[in-house]
């Protein structure tokens, strides 16, 4: 069993930075796909990035691509998503997931974090 523990996000101008981390227990992220996706009101869940590093293989929502990065530490216990130049429309609770294999699929994750709320005001 995996428990994801998310903690950042808030309130930030458009241009700003924001940074969300997500801390694993019961695994690291060594040999599981972590996920980043965001809802926001009225909207369905979105995909924003993933990567699993026991393939080096990444992928990012276009919109976000080259603003928005993840990383972890050494030991892959916390995954990090950086959000740089932020835009009103990236306003939403950004959720962390984790899953065994690589995907995309919200609905394919089975370790969900609980939500932070990002705020981006024009």
């Amino acid at each position: 069993q995996v428990q994801l523990v998310e903690s950042g996000g808030g309130l930030v101008q458009a241009g700003g930075s924001l940074r969300l981390s997500c801390a694993a227990s019961g695994r690291t992220f060594s040999r599981l796909t972590a996920g980043w996706f965001r809802q926001a009101p009225g909207k369905d869940r979105e995909f924003v990035a993933a990567i699993r590093w026991s393939i080096n293989r990444s992928y990012y929502l276009p919109s976000v691509k080259g603003r928005f990065t993840i990383s972890s530490d050494n030991a892959k216990s916390t995954v990090t998503l950086q959000m740089n130049n932020l835009k009103p429309e990236d306003t939403a609770v950004y959720y962390c997931a984790a899953d065994p294999t690589w995907t995309t699929v919200a609905g394919e994750y089975h370790y969900w974090g609980q939500g932070a709320q990002v705020t981006v005001s024009s």
